[in-house]
């Protein structure tokens, strides 16, 4: 489902139009990223968790070259389904 699937799922759902269901989306989407950011956790009960996790520096091969490399740790944006969505998408 591409975000434009996912307006137009939101406004039949809520009987708002296009133009409104994408404004909802987009604050959605922008309220998470921004908790991200500040390093908060979103926690979306039944859902999921989105959370930063940290990665560590590590060596990496280059495929092509074959050559070593440091790659630096850096934050990565990670989600963990919860109990209902691992559910859901298993039919349970």
């Amino acid at each position: 489902m591409k975000k434009a699937e996912l307006i137009q799922a939101v406004a039949e759902k809520t009987g708002k139009s296009k133009k409104e269901a994408g404004i909802f989306v987009d604050a959605v989407f922008d309220s998470v990223k921004d908790a991200l950011v500040a390093g908060d956790k979103v926690t979306l009960t039944g859902f999921g968790v989105f959370e930063v996790r940290e990665r560590a520096a590590k060596k990496c091969k280059n495929p092509r070259t074959h050559e070593m490399q440091d790659v630096p740790a850096c934050k990565a944006p990670a989600f963990k389904a919860g109990k209902n969505l691992k559910e859901a998408v298993n039919n349970k």
